[in-house]
């Protein structure tokens, strides 16, 4: 046999497994690979949408997380303020009402100091009464000598 023939006769079963694979095999290969590169494309897509959603939310909590921090900072200040504010007035009033208290007293002192002198005035004058009576052997009338012992208790 002849090496052409043999040849020639080989090259038609590859020729025809050629055609028969360009017709029917080889079209669902390319149709699942173009779906494969098109879902990978799609997924490439998918998530440098999700990297750029990621970075504006991330952007986002920080930026509440700046004004969160700018409001409790200013709250606390705020707070502390109105702490402080308390305090003065509450000392105010403490001192406000310790002076009260301390007038009070010195006028309930005073006060005590001129009953305590009018008693003392209303001794001395009956002392004085009683010493007179003695030095007169004689009683001495309060209700008929009262004009002379009403003068008698302002000299005191």
């Amino acid at each position: 046999m002849n090496i052409n023939a043999s040849l020639f006769i080989q090259w038609i079963p590859f020729a025809l497994l050629v055609f028969v694979t360009m017709k029917f095999i080889w079209p669902p290969i390319v149709k699942a690979l173009d779906e494969r590169a098109d879902k990978i494309r799609a997924g490439l897509t998918a998530a440098d949408q999700a990297k750029a959603e990621l970075a504006n939310a991330n952007k986002k909590v920080d930026e509440q997380l700046a004004q969160t921090r700018n409001e409790t900072t200013k709250l606390l200040s705020d707070a502390e303020k109105r702490g402080a504010a308390i305090v003065d007035e509450a000392k105010k009033r403490a001192d406000d009402e310790g002076a009260k208290i301390i007038a009070a007293a010195k006028a309930e002192a005073e006060q005590q100091s001129v009953r305590a002198r009018e008693a003392l005035r209303e001794q001395v004058a009956a002392l004085a009464v009683k010493g007179a009576e003695q030095i007169l052997q004689r009683e001495v009338n309060a209700g008929v000598h009262a004009e002379l012992l009403n003068r008698l208790k302002t000299e005191l």
